[in-house]
C-alpha cells in the first residue's frame, strides 16, 4: 500500500470522487458498517425470507424473483465489515463480520437445501446453471462491485448504490444453489456455487480493504510494521489462492466457446452438398474428448470423400478434435426425429428465403404504386356537384391530369385538363370564372377547359 500511495494523491482521490475526508466521518462510516455486520432479529428474518424467494426464483427460472432476493439480501452487510475491519486493524469487526458472515452463509445453505429437498420441481434450470461454474469474470464484477459499495458507503450524499451491487455480485443465489446441491447430491453444482460465493465474498472485502487503506481512515489500534506486512501478505495470498481457479475456468470457457464456433463453421462450409444434407449435429467441447458427430441423410459420401474432410479440420483449429460421419440407415436409426423435423424445416426456410423476399420487395413496390396513383386520383364527382352549384347548365364533365408537350425543346409540363358540355352557349366569362376556380380548387397552375 505504500508504493501506491507514492503514486495516488489521497486527497486527490477523495475530491475526484467527492468522497468525505473528515475523520468523524469515517468513523460514522466504521460505526455504520459495523451497524449493518450483525445478524439479529430483523436482519436474520429478512434473511431467510430473502433464501425462500431466491431459492424459488431458481427453482421456476425466474430472473424477476432472483433480482429481487438480491435487493432484499443483507449478506453485503458481514463481508464489507470484514474488508473494512482488515483494513483498519479493527480485530473485534473482523470477528464479528467473519462470525456472522460464517452464520449466514449456514443458514442459507441449509434452507435452501431444505427448500429443494420439499419441493418436486427437481430439475436444474439455466439460471441455477448460471451459478455453478464461476470465471475470471466473476473476479472481476465482485472487484469493481465492492469498489462501488465502499466508494458509497464514504460519500458524502448517500445513493442507492449498494442495492446494485448486491445484484451485481449476486450473493445470495449462489448460496441458494450450494444448498441444491446439497439436496439433489451433486456435488460439483455444490463445490461450484460456494467458490463463486467465496470469489464475491473475497473480492468485496478486498475492494473495501484496499479503498480503506488508500483514503487512510483512523486505525482502530496501534500496528507496528512487521504485524502490518503480515496482514498485507495474507491478504494477497488469500487473492491468489481465489484467483487462479478462476482463471483456469475462464480459460476452459473461452476454448470451449472458440471450439463450438470453429465447429459450426467446419460443418457448415464442408458439408455443404448438393445430394446430401446435415439434418443434426453434436459438437461436444469437453477438452479431453472433444468431438463432432454428424449425421447425413441424402446421397453417402464415400470414404474418400469422408477422409478428405478430416484432413481438411486443422484448417479449421480442429486438428485435435474426433469427427464422426453418420449416413445411410445408420444415421437414420441414430437420428432424433425432432432434429430431423427441424433440421428438414430449416432447409425449407432457406430454399424459400430468397423468394419470400423478391415477393415482399414486389408487394412494396406495388404497394408505392398503388399510393401514388390515389395521391393523384381527382374527386371529380365532388367537383362537379361543387361547380353545378355554380353553373347550373353544366351537363356532363370530366377531368384529368395530363402531360403537356410544348413545340420545340420545351420541357413537358402537367396540365389539368377539363371538358364540360352545357346545356346551351356558353359566355367567355363564364369560361374564365370556371378555369379560375378549377385553378384554386384543385391548386394546380395550368388549367385547361375544353366545351363540347
Amino acid at each position: 500500500m505504500s508504493t501506491l500511495r507514492q503514486f495516488i494523491n489521497p486527497g486527490a482521490v477523495r475530491r475526484l470522487f467527492d468522497l468525505t475526508e473528515d475523520a468523524q466521518e469515517y468513523s460514522a462510516v466504521v460505526e455504520e458498517v459495523s451497524r449493518n455486520v450483525v445478524f439479529r432479529g430483523t436482519n436474520l428474518w429478512i434473511l431467510m425470507f430473502a433464501i425462500v424467494i431466491c431459492s424459488v426464483g431458481l427453482n421456476v427460472n425466474s430472473t424477476a424473483v432472483i433480482i429481487g432476493a438480491m435487493l432484499i439480501s443483507p449478506l453485503m452487510g458481514p463481508i464489507i465489515g470484514v474488508g473494512v475491519g482488515v483494513g483498519i486493524f479493527d480485530t473485534q469487526l473482523i470477528r464479528k463480520g467473519a462470525r456472522n458472515l460464517l452464520v449466514a452463509v449456514v443458514i442459507s445453505v441449509f434452507s435452501s437445501a431444505l427448500y429443494f429437498w420439499i419441493t418436486p420441481l427437481s430439475e436444474a434450470q439455466s439460471e441455477l446453471l448460471a451459478r455453478t461454474t464461476p470465471t475470471l469474470w466473476d473476479v472481476l464484477i465482485a472487484l469493481f462491485g465492492g469498489l462501488a459499495g465502499i466508494v458509497a458507503a464514504t460519500r458524502k450524499e448517500k445513493t442507492n448504490v449498494i442495492p446494485g451491487v448486491a445484484i451485481a455480485t449476486a450473493l445470495m443465489p449462489p448460496l441458494c444453489t450450494t444448498g441444491y446441491g446439497l439436496a439433489t447430491g451433486q456435488w460439483a453444482y455444490f463445490l461450484g456455487a460456494l467458490y463463486l460465493f467465496f470469489i464475491n465474498a473475497v473480492f468485496i472485502s478486498v475492494s473495501a480493504f484496499l479503498l480503506v487503506r488508500l483514503l487512510r481512515f483512523p486505525r482502530a489500534t496501534f500496528v507496528d510494521q512487521v504485524q502490518e506486512r503480515r496482514v498485507r501478505w495474507i491478504v494477497w495470498i488469500v487473492v491468489v489462492i481465489t484467483v487462479i481457479p478462476s482463471v483456469w475456468l475462464a480459460y476452459t470457457l473461452v476454448e470451449r466457446t472458440l471450439f463450438q464456433r470453429r465447429a459450426e463453421l467446419f460443418v457448415a462450409q464442408e458439408f455443404d452438398f448438393k445430394d446430401s444434407r446435415v439434418v443434426e449435429k453434436r459438437i461436444d467441447p469437453r477438452m479431453d474428448v472433444r468431438s463432432i458427430e454428424v449425421f447425413l441423410l441424402g446421397e453417402p459420401l464415400d470414404t474418400m470423400e469422408v477422409d478428405h474432410i478430416k484432413s481438411r479440420m486443422a484448417r479449421y483449429g480442429l486438428d485435435q478434435a474426433h469427427l464422426v460421419v453418420n449416413q445411410g440407415r445408420t444415421s437414420a436409426q441414430q437420428i432424433d426425429v425432432n432434429a430431423l423435423r427441424s433440421g428438414i424445416l430449416e432447409e425449407l426456410y432457406k430454399q424459400n428465403q430468397e423468394a419470400l423476399r423478391i415477393k415482399d420487395e414486389r408487394i412494396s413496390e406495388l404497394e408505392g404504386r398503388l399510393q401514388r396513383v390515389s395521391s393523384t386520383e381527382l374527386p371529380v364527382r365532388d367537383i362537379l356537384d361543387e361547380l353545378r352549384a355554380q353553373h347550373p347548365d353544366v351537363e356532363d364533365f370530366t377531368l384529368n391530369r395530363n402531360v403537356l408537350y410544348h413545340v420545340g425543346n420545351g420541357p413537358p409540363d402537367t396540365a389539368l385538363v377539363a371538358i364540360a358540355r352545357f346545356k346551351g352557349r356558353v359566355k367567355d366569362t363564364e369560361l374564365d370564372r370556371m378555369k379560375a376556380w378549377l385553378k384554386a380548387r384543385t391548386r394546380m397552375d395550368s388549367v385547361i377547359v375544353l366545351v363540347q
